[in-house]
């Protein structure tokens, strides 16, 4: 689920792609990836904390939000790493810290493959090497749920993967108004499931040992969609690349949300780590 955005930004358009930009100009550019819903919204609750010293740049994935709804299709990964490429491009960035949940990361693992001298460090939270067969049955299930029953019973069973069931109980009055807002101009089903079929099929175990940035790897060990094992495979497979791999014990597949002061700290040292590298 995705933040009600309650500051505007800097907006862009690029290439099709509904940008912001928040922080001040001359700051170290922070691109930031959703997952799955797409939205750059789902960042803002982070602003605060990012934007005093980073440009943020928050974006709606292609198909998604305001940005364009016709997507490639075939769709894959590879689209998912060139818009990011397009929104560098469309900013004169030269190279950027590229933060993604999820899908977001996967497509920031892709860029790093495809344009490495445009990556400064790769964030990516609870993500994957290889589809898990688990993840891979819980898409199944998300897709027969649009599928059968429309966009609004998605977005209401969408909660139960991403956090812990205490949290979604202490939270289930906020969850309906995101609903609510999201329901009437949530994406396609034929781009949700293209986007889908994009993610079932995302290994990139065969170039991972090519990556050479500074990786973090954010994992909460109870994540309900995607198994906390596969983020230990990938940094395994990240045999080249100084990896760190920041886990909670709880937190759910969303657990920059649910544990958002832990994850802004851990994120704002791995940052600072990685600027010290490379003007070392």
């Amino acid at each position: 689920m995705s933040a009600k955005p309650e500051i505007e930004g800097e907006r862009r358009r690029i290439a099709g792609l509904s940008v912001r930009l928040f922080g001040p100009e001359d700051g170290p550019p922070l691109l930031m990836s959703s997952g799955l819903g797409g939205a750059g919204g789902y960042w803002m609750p982070h602003l605060p904390a990012l934007a005093a010293r980073h440009r943020v740049i928050l974006y709606d994935q292609r198909g998604t939000g305001e940005s364009d709804r016709a997507i490639p299709q075939p769709y894959g990964l590879g689209y998912m790493a060139d818009d990011l490429l397009r929104i560098l491009d469309g900013l004169s960035i030269c190279a950027a810290h590229v933060v993604g949940h999820a899908a977001g990361g996967m497509a920031a693992l892709q860029l790093a493959l495809a344009a490495p001298a445009r990556v400064k460090s790769i964030t990516v939270v609870n993500g994957w090497d290889a589809p898990d067969p688990h993840f891979v049955r819980c898409m199944a299930i998300r897709r027969a749920i649009m599928e059968t029953q429309g966009a609004r019973a998605y977005l209401t069973a969408q909660p139960l993967f991403l956090f812990p069931a205490d949290w979604i109980s202490a939270h289930l009055d906020a969850l309906d108004r995101q609903t609510d807002a999201h329901a009437a101009d949530f994406q396609s089903q034929d781009v949700l499931f293209a986007r889908m079929d994009a993610l079932t099929g995302a290994d990139l175990r065969a170039g991972l040992a090519n990556v050479r940035a500074p990786v973090l790897l954010v994992v909460a060990e109870d994540d309900m969609l995607v198994p906390a094992g596969r983020s230990r495979a990938l940094r395994d497979a990240l045999a080249r690349a100084p990896v760190t791999l920041a886990v909670s014990e709880r937190g759910g597949h969303a657990v920059n949300i649910t544990r958002a002061a832990w994850f802004e700290e851990t994120l704002d040292a791995f940052l600072a780590t990685a600027a010290t590298k490379q003007t070392s």
